[in-house]
C-alpha cells in the first residue's frame, strides 16, 4: 500500500511538471490502472468505515478547512476526481475546487450538493453527472430521472446565487465493469436532454462530447485508455474548453 501511494504521488508530481511545460504525458496501462484503483479503494474504504451511502465524509474535513471562497467547484464522479489527481495544477492555479467522487451517480451528487457546493459559496459550479447512472452503479434508473437530478442541482445552485454550468457526458460505447451494458445511445440521448434544458433555462452548456468522440461514438485511445476515463491528453482538451467557457 505504501509503495502504491508513493508511486501515485510521483505520477501526480510528474503531471504537474509536464503541465508547466505544456507537455502531455501518456501513462502506462499499469500506472493508469494503479491510480484509478487507488481512488476507488480510498472511496470504498470511506464508505465502509463511515457507513456513508453518499460519502458525505469524503470532503468533510477539507470543507471545514477551506479558508476562502473558490471561484469554481467541479461536481462529479471519478472523471472529475481523477482530473484533480492527474492535473492538480489546473485546479490550484485557477482557484478551482474538485468535489468529484469515484463511482457516484447523480443521486449521490444531489444529496451531497449542499455541503460540497452550496456551503462553499463558489461563484460557479460545473456539474458533470450521468455516466455511472447509465452504468447502473446504484441500480437501474431512467435517463429522465437522471436528468431530474441534474435539474435539481442546477435549481439549487440558482437559488443560492451560484452560476450553474452543465456539461455533456463524455462519449462512451462500453463499460469495462459492466460489459453487458451498451451505453452509446443513452449517452447521446442524455446529452440532448442536458443541452436542451440548458438552452431553455439560459444556462451555459459545455460540450465535451463533440470535441472528444471518435467514429465509433466512444473515446479514442489518445483520450482514454479504458473507454471511460480521460488520459492527461483528454483532460487537456477538457481544460481548454472549460477555460474558454469561463471567459464568456
Amino acid at each position: 500500500m505504501k509503495k502504491s501511494i508513493l508511486a501515485i504521488a510521483g505520477l501526480v508530481l510528474l503531471s504537474v511538471a509536464t503541465q508547466a511545460q505544456n507537455v502531455s504525458i501518456k501513462l502506462t496501462d499499469d500506472q493508469y490502472k494503479q491510480i484509478k484503483e487507488e481512488v476507488q479503494r480510498q472511496n470504498q474504504n470511506d464508505k465502509v468505515h463511515n457507513l456513508d451511502w453518499a460519502d458525505f465524509g469524503r470532503y468533510a474535513e477539507a470543507n471545514k478547512k477551506l479558508k476562502e471562497r473558490p471561484d469554481v467547484v467541479f461536481m462529479g464522479n471519478s472523471i472529475t476526481e481523477l482530473w484533480n489527481r492527474l492535473h492538480p495544477n489546473f485546479f490550484t492555479k485557477n482557484h478551482f475546487l474538485c468535489r468529484g467522487i469515484s463511482g457516484q451517480t447523480s443521486c449521490e451528487m444531489l444529496v451531497r450538493f449542499r455541503p460540497d457546493v452550496i456551503n462553499l459559496h463558489p461563484k460557479v459550479v460545473i456539474i458533470n453527472a450521468g455516466i455511472n447512472d447509465i452504468a447502473h452503479n446504484n441500480g437501474m434508473i431512467t435517463i429522465e430521472n437522471v436528468m431530474n437530478n441534474i435539474i435539481s442541482m442546477a435549481q439549487l445552485a440558482k437559488a443560492n446565487h451560484i452560476r450553474a454550468i452543465l456539461t455533456s457526458v463524455l462519449p462512451s460505447n462500453h463499460f469495462p465493469w459492466r460489459p453487458e451494458i451498451v451505453p452509446t445511445e443513452l449517452v447521446i440521448n442524455l446529452n440532448k436532454m442536458i443541452k436542451a434544458y440548458a438552452a431553455n433555462n439560459h444556462l451555459t452548456y459545455i460540450n465535451y462530447y463533440d470535441a472528444m468522440v471518435d467514429s465509433e461514438k466512444g473515446l479514442p485511445e489518445k483520450y482514454s485508455q479504458d473507454g471511460v476515463h480521460p488520459t492527461p491528453e483528454g483532460y487537456n482538451v477538457m481544460e481548454a474548453i472549460v477555460l474558454k467557457t469561463l471567459k464568456k
